[in-house]
């Protein structure tokens, strides 16, 4: 029996939930990146990155290059660099949001701090 689609996407963000595999996928978007670069860029032991670049190598969403003894990575097609953008744009209206009622509050709060102090 095949799974559900809407578990084959919830595995699929689990999947994206780490801040490497994030990071990773964010400094690909730009082109292919040597393991050595990723490693200067990211500051984690190369062991926790050589992991990380697995499980999205498995998934599919980045390819390995090998040219010479150097390893690229690049992301395996355009539709990931569009999902970070759309989660950039997402989270870029939540906070302004919360922002939005942070000032409400903060203006809410102003009036009575002034009455209270005198």
């Amino acid at each position: 029996m095949q799974a559900p689609l809407y578990q084959v996407k919830a595995e699929f963000f689990r999947m994206l939930g780490h801040p490497v595999r994030i990071r990773v996928l964010e400094l690909l978007q730009h082109g292919p990146v040597s393991v050595r670069d990723l490693l200067a860029d990211i500051e984690i032991e190369p062991s926790s990155l050589s992991q990380q670049l697995a499980v999205l190598r498995r998934s599919g969403i980045i390819v390995s290059i090998r040219e010479g003894s150097t390893v690229r990575y690049a992301l395996a097609g355009g539709d990931v660099a569009e999902l970070l953008r759309a989660a950039r744009r997402i989270l870029t209206e939540l906070l302004t949001g919360q922002n939005q009622i942070l000032t409400a509050l903060q203006e809410a709060d102003a009036p009575a701090t002034l009455h209270t102090s005198r």
